[in-house]
């Protein structure tokens, strides 16, 4: 297990694979996941964005709509389908961004292991091509994760109290 350290790794021409430990059980990180109103408070990618339109019809082939805004007023949105709900294991979507800088919808499956009370996720993005890929790899992208992910430790911690 990566004790909480984001690890990003491409183990072929166009998937990219994410994977973190976070300290609570795959229940909740499901649900972080999956709730608006716990979407918002750890996804808001670097500081200085919002999460300004976070929306989530969650059934197999339900839409979701995502916004943010940075300080500026800028907005980055983007848009998917669910295919594939297997609360709290496993989550499958489509994504595609307002403005297609990421060559095309890729297909994202999100699998949530418990291990002695801790949650091994693995997100793994299938892009429409190594250069598309490559493209989101070189943008801040790992930066925002990061800080996302650090908001969710947070959150998972604040309600593992409750």
């Amino acid at each position: 297990m990566n004790s909480g350290k984001l690890e990003i790794t491409t183990p072929t021409d166009r998937e990219m694979v994410m994977t973190r430990v976070f300290n609570a059980p795959s229940t909740l990180v499901f649900e972080c996941y999956t709730k608006p109103e716990l979407l918002k408070r750890w996804m808001t990618g670097p500081d200085g964005w919002t999460f300004a339109i976070c929306e989530v019809d969650l059934k197999v082939d339900g839409k979701f709509r995502f916004v943010w805004r940075n300080v500026r007023g800028n907005d980055m949105g983007m848009g998917g389908v669910y295919k594939e709900i297997v609360a709290p294991e496993r989550l499958v979507h489509t994504e595609l961004f307002d403005e297609d800088w990421t060559g095309g919808e890729t297909l994202t499956t999100l699998i949530l292991t418990d291990q002695s009370g801790k949650t091994f996720m693995k997100s793994t993005t299938i892009y429409s091509s190594k250069e598309a890929r490559d493209g989101a790899l070189g943008t801040n992208m790992e930066q925002g994760m990061n800080a996302s992910f650090d908001r969710l430790e947070n959150l998972l911690a604040s309600l593992g109290k409750d």
